[in-house]
C-alpha cells in the first residue's frame, strides 16, 4: 500500500492578516481624508468667485446710483424748476435702519436692521418723455425714469433706496426700493449680504474735497446743531434744508459684508470683520456696530460660511453750489 504524500497548507497567520487589515484601513482612511479636503478646496473655490461675482455687481449699481444723484435734465421742455436752496437733499441715509418694501419712500422705517445695516437713498430727475424715458437715467432697478412735466414738486423726482432686508428663508440681501408703475416695491439685488454700510464725505469748507467721512447719524448730528433762522417753523424748516449738511456731500463710501451660502471648515473662515478697516472699527464699533462685527454677531449655523468685504469709494457727479455755512 503505498504511503499518503501530505501537502503542506500555506495562508495568513493571524498577526499578517492585522497587518494587512491595518494598512488597507489606513489607506482608505487617507483616501477619504484626500476627498474631503478637495471638497472643501472645491467648495472654497466656488463660493470666493461666487461672492466676488456678486459683490462687484452690487457696487456698480450702488456707483452708478451715487453717481446719477442730483441729475436735472437741462434739455428743452425738461428743465428743473424746484428753487435748489429749499429742494431736499440728493442723498440721505440713515444708520441701523430697515424698511418695509410697499410703503412710500422712507416711511415706516424699521429698527430691526440686519446686523445695523443702513439705509442710502438717492433722488434724481429722469430724461425724456414718456414714464421710462430715454433710457439714460436709471432707478436702481435698471428701470428707465422719465422726465416729469412739472418738476418743480419733489414729489417728481426719481428714488434708488438701498437697504438690507431678510427673504422668506431668513437669508439677508440687499434690496433696491423704488417707485413702480401704481405703487412702491423692491427688488433683491443680491443675497448674503450680513452687513451695508456707509460713510458719507462732507465738504467742509467747499473746496470740492470731502474734509471727514462720517455716518448718517453724525451728519444729523451737525444739522441739528445749526442755529436756524426763521420767524416761525416753516421757515426754520426751510433754512435747515437750505443748509442741510446732507447738501455738502461730496463722495459716498460703501462696504459691504457678503456670505456664501455653503458652509465651510471651521479652520478656513474669517473670525473678525472690520468693513472699514481695523481703525475705524477700533475707535467706531460702539456707536457704528453694523461695521465691526464678529462670530458672537452670527447665528451658530451659519458661522461657517466664506464671508469677503467689498468696499468703494463714490465721488458726486451733480452737487449742489451752495455757500459755506
Amino acid at each position: 500500500m503505498a504511503a499518503g504524500h501530505w501537502q503542506r497548507q500555506s495562508g495568513l497567520t493571524i498577526v499578517e492578516l492585522m497587518v494587512s487589515m491595518t494598512l488597507g484601513l489606513l489607506v482608505t482612511a487617507i483616501g477619504a481624508g484626500l476627498l474631503a479636503s478637495g471638497k472643501t478646496s472645491y467648495l472654497f473655490q466656488d463660493e470666493s468667485i461666487e461672492l466676488q461675482e456678486n459683490g462687484r455687481f452690487a457696487l456698480e449699481i450702488i456707483a452708478r446710483s451715487v453717481r446719477q444723484a442730483g441729475f436735472q435734465s437741462w434739455n428743452e421742455g425738461e428743465t428743473p424748476l424746484t428753487a435748489e436752496a429749499y429742494a431736499s437733499p440728493d442723498i440721505v441715509g440713515m444708520d441701523a435702519r430697515s424698511l418695509k418694501s410697499n410703503t412710500v419712500a422712507l416711511e415706516s422705517v424699521e429698527n430691526n436692521a440686519v446686523n445695523g445695516s443702513d439705509v442710502l437713498a438717492l433722488r434724481f430727475f429722469g430724461a425724456g418723455t414718456g414714464e421710462s424715458g430715454d433710457g439714460s437715467i436709471l432707478n436702481c432697478a435698471g428701470l428707465g425714469v422719465g422726465a416729469s412735466a412739472s418738476s418743480e414738486s419733489e414729489i417728481n423726482r426719481g428714488w434708488s433706496i438701498f437697504y438690507v432686508a431678510t427673504d422668506a428663508t431668513g437669508e439677508p440681501e440687499l434690496r433696491c426700493k423704488y417707485k413702480g408703475k401704481t405703487a412702491w416695491t423692491s427688488d433683491a439685488i443680491v443675497r448674503g449680504v450680513e452687513s451695508f454700510q456707509v460713510l458719507y464725505g462732507i465738504d467742509l469748507d467747499a473746496d470740492g474735497l470731502a474734509d471727514r467721512f462720517l455716518s448718517a447719524n453724525q451728519v444729523d448730528a451737525l444739522d441739528d446743531a445749526l442755529t436756524l433762522v426763521g420767524e416761525n417753523a416753516p421757515t426754520r424748516n426751510q433754512n435747515r434744508q437750505a443748509r442741510s449738511h446732507w447738501k455738502k456731500v461730496v463722495a459716498v463710501r460703501v462696504a459691504m459684508l457678503l456670505r456664501g451660502a455653503s458652509e465651510l471648515g471651521a479652520e478656513i473662515v474669517e473670525r473678525k470683520h472690520a468693513l472699514f478697516g481695523s481703525a475705524y472699527c477700533d475707535r467706531s464699533h460702539t456707536a457704528d456696530k453694523g461695521s465691526c462685527l464678529g462670530e458672537k454677531d452670527f447665528q451658530p449655523k451659519v458661522r461657517n460660511r466664506l464671508r469677503k468685504i467689498f468696499e468703494t469709494t463714490i465721488s458726486i457727479r451733480n452737487r449742489y453750489a451752495l455757500p459755506n455755512t
